[in-house]
């Protein structure tokens, strides 16, 4: 399989390419949609990132038409988006029982049954969006997964370019070399680490990472340690050449989205630190008290396709988007500091050098992306004016499910804005903190 999806869902990209973040980004110029009860409108709006607004809009669909299975699936997912886990469900079965075979509704459904680690409930809806390798990974595993054991994980990076490295332990192994990225979905490691950590896979199957054809591992971990804080029954992939070497020896393995949004997650960029917290009402009370004394107000945070992140941003070039949905990636390599379709940089006006195409490589395509210079990035009260970013003119404003989320695309932020900050994610809440300087 050699579509996007199939790379995130199995973490085999290394590092944020510049195309990695496209899928995670959102809406861009225009006039904010009205809404009103068809289905034209809210879509508009849901197109637009007003979720809330095509929540609702949705709801009066469904109110007058109650088998409309767009409008009953689509307020699913904006309940997903912010991890509102009971409206999703509630949303979702509607439209499975109107379409019990409609992949996007089974898709969307296991998402969040696995979102909550309700992962048996996941496995028929697996099966049924045809993704064999989730279904046979999530019934392979028994008991309470992701079990927090200890309140803080706190490590410092061992680099921090051309990609964060942190040291972690793996069924109470020696240390290991780990990077982390939120454009990846699990948890992963590398062919020979697997086989270290004695590693038994679930469920096996082909596939290709940049031309080449490899086998892609699914399993399930018995410890994974950061720091003071360790994670019990955890899924895990790993991939080979059909050889059985790795793929890729940049690190030991990659933490993806699904790991961190178990936690209360702080990237200290700026003190160049890992910070993982049990997420108890404790924790996050003195988070919000951390942030009101350093002056970060809360930003809201969406979750599709099961890892992508998004938040609430800008760019300006000529002219400003204005407050956009944006994609923020933590961790993963590189040197720009955000991306953007060739389409948003043209009409925003971002300076963009057209004599210096660069050929790179994300989510299993290969693409050519030009430098470009907007005059200002911003997401809260972070901001970077006239810095290094990169623009793909091939990348399409809206990737619909299910290559993207469905909603239109400015702009993502990536590794180099976030160096000046500390961010934390609070994924019970979903709420995002940006403040300047190290962590408290």
């Amino acid at each position: 399989m050699a579509d996007g999806r199939g790379w995130d869902r199995r973490s085999l990209l290394r590092g944020a390419a510049v195309a990695a973040g496209a899928a995670a980004a959102a809406p861009l110029l225009g006039k904010a949609a009205t809404a009103h009860a068809d289905g034209s409108d809210a879509d508009a709006l849901f197109k637009a990132g007003k979720f809330e607004q095509a929540g609702r809009a949705y709801e009066e669909i469904l109110k007058k038409d109650p088998t409309n299975l767009h409008a009953a699936r689509q307020r699913g997912y904006v309940g997903l988006l912010a991890n509102k886990f009971p409206d999703a469900e509630k949303y979702l079965t509607m439209a499975l029982k109107l379409a019990p075979d409609d992949k996007e509704t089974n898709a969307l459904l296991g998402d969040c049954y696995i979102r909550q680690d309700k992962f048996a409930l996941s496995v028929p809806r697996w099966h049924a969006a045809g993704e064999e390798g989730y279904a046979k990974w999530f019934a392979a595993i028994r008991g309470e997964a992701y079990q927090v054991h200890g309140d803080i994980g706190h490590v410092e990076w061992q680099q921090t370019d051309p990609e964060p490295l942190v040291k972690v332990s793996l069924n109470g192994g020696p240390s290991k070399s780990f990077t982390f990225y939120t454009g990846a979905p699990n948890l992963s490691v590398t062919a020979s680490v697997a086989k270290e950590a004695g590693l038994t896979p679930v469920y096996k199957e082909e596939s290709e990472f940049e031309g080449l054809p490899i086998w892609v591992y699914y399993g399930v971990l018995d410890s994974f340690k950061l720091g003071g804080l360790e994670l019990r029954n955890v899924p895990v992939g790993w991939s080979s050449t059909k050889s059985g070497e790795d793929v890729g020896t940049d690190n030991d393995g990659l933490i993806g989205t699904w790991v961190f949004h178990h936690l209360l997650t702080t990237f200290d960029y700026a003190g160049r630190s890992l910070i993982l917290r049990r997420p108890t009402p404790q924790a996050a009370g003195r988070l919000r008290a951390d942030a009101a004394r350093a002056g970060a107000r809360p930003l809201p945070l969406w979750l599709s396709r099961d890892h992508d992140l998004s938040s609430i941003g800008s760019i300006a070039g000529a002219s400003g988007s204005g407050p956009r949905v944006m994609g923020v990636n933590f961790g993963g390599i590189g040197e720009l500091v955000a991306g953007m379709p060739g389409e948003v940089a043209e009409r925003l006006g971002v300076r963009t050098d057209h004599d210096r195409p660069i050929g790179t490589f994300g989510h299993s395509h290969a693409t050519t992306t030009y430098p470009c210079y907007p005059k200002e990035i911003r997401l809260g009260d972070a901001v970077a004016n006239d810095v290094y970013c990169e623009t793909d003119p091939n990348m399409p404003v809206n990737v619909p499910w299910p290559y993207g989320p469905g909603y239109d695309a400015t702009g993502w932020l990536a590794h180099c804005f976030w160096k000046p900050y500390n961010i934390t994610l609070d994924f019970t809440h979903m709420n995002l903190y940006i403040a300047r300087g190290k962590a408290a």
